[in-house]
């Protein structure tokens, strides 16, 4: 029996954009205005346009899902999640300050799945470098993750 992938994403400059900053650079609160979620700079903040498209693949083809980030913020990420309308598609969700490491150890118990079988998604070198070390896939999304990334990094 194959194992079922794990595809964990990071947050900032991943799935999301804050106005050109991490959410914990960002000045909550958070409010809907015009259909837009900003926060009280009025910094508009936003998925990445396939963003939607890849987490509806992911539920449709039952990926477990999970998410990794470092933020020193968690409660404002988790905030924007829930405005986002995407926090329901994470089965866990690994927000905390400190080394991406202790995120992936804490997701492997989670799911009982062994690190190769974890598919990681982030924008930075040195988080993907330091997953790697581990035996998770891992890929960098320099410009924020997009569908054909994606597709390209499940095969």
């Amino acid at each position: 029996m194959q194992t079922q992938k794990v595809i964990v994403f990071d947050l900032d400059f991943t799935l999301w954009d804050c106005g050109g900053v991490w959410i914990d650079c960002s000045q909550p609160p958070f409010v809907q205005r015009e259909r837009r979620i900003v926060d009280s700079r009025g910094a508009y903040m936003r998925l990445y346009d396939d963003v939607p498209r890849i987490l509806a693949y992911c539920k449709e083809n039952q990926y477990h899902c999970a998410l990794a980030s470092r933020t020193t913020e968690p409660d404002w990420a988790k905030t924007l999640l829930g405005l986002l309308d995407i926090d329901h598609y994470f089965h866990q969700q690994q927000i905390f300050p400190g080394s991406k490491v202790a995120h992936f150890k804490a997701l492997k118990k989670a799911f009982g799945c062994e690190y190769q079988d974890m598919l990681f998604f982030d924008d930075e070198m040195r988080n993907i470098e330091e997953v790697s070390r581990l035996g998770v896939t891992a890929v960098h999304v320099p410009e924020g993750l997009n569908w054909t990334l994606f597709r390209e990094s499940l095969i």
